[in-house]
């Protein structure tokens, strides 16, 4: 049985890097699932790699065909942006697993679209000290940085990562991974145990 990995975890946990660093490795042959997002690109990311970039009137059309398998919308300093995941083909169940970068919220979303057996959660944790200097790091790289909506994002995650909602949501100790400064290739190659261990 083919399963969904949705990688998780706060802003700035290095859940990108992981999620392309899984991609790569070939014995696990990791179907890729780009999400949609209605914000706008930053620098440094590309079209199709992080997410698919839309406007507002595309993810409508979307939801109208019921195609939305999953979404989230966020009220930030520069608007509302939404995130959410299409059932556009990406996802192939009966030829490979694939890895999807989500949120408790989308990973439950998952779970109810196709089964919590076929849904596999991969918890990635960082300090809460050093995801803010890694946070403001990247922000400082942007050619117009957005400290406020960075700040709103920092505090967010505390409400939307509650222990409560990752009991609620079914996240245990066992689906979580540390990913502190220095200690990257240890947690990627503790989820690739997990992966092949779920196969």
């Amino acid at each position: 049985m083919h399963r969904i990995f949705c990688l998780i975890g706060k802003s700035a946990s290095g859940k990108d890097k992981l999620y392309q660093r899984l991609l790569e490795d070939p014995e696990l042959d990791l179907g890729k699932v780009v999400l949609y997002t209605t914000r706008p690109i930053r620098t440094g990311e590309e079209e199709g790699r992080e997410y698919h970039f839309v406007p507002e009137e595309t993810y409508a059309a979307f939801r109208k065909e019921g195609r939305i398998i999953e979404e989230r919308a966020y009220h930030t300093e520069c608007g509302l942006w939404r995130y959410f995941t299409v059932n556009d083909g990406q996802i192939r169940l009966t030829e490979r697993d694939s890895l999807v970068i989500a949120t408790v919220e989308s990973y439950s979303a998952f779970c109810r679209y196709f089964g919590r057996e076929q849904v596999v959660s991969l918890y990635v944790e960082v300090e809460d000290g050093e995801r803010l200097a890694r946070a403001l790091k990247r922000e400082r790289k942007q050619e117009h940085p957005k400290y406020a909506e960075l700040c709103r994002r920092f505090l967010a995650d505390e409400e939307d990562f509650s222990s409560e909602k990752l009991e609620a949501a079914g996240i245990t100790e066992k689906d979580r991974y540390a990913n502190p400064d220095g200690g990257f290739e240890d947690c990627l190659a503790a989820l690739k145990a997990a992966i092949r261990q779920a196969e």
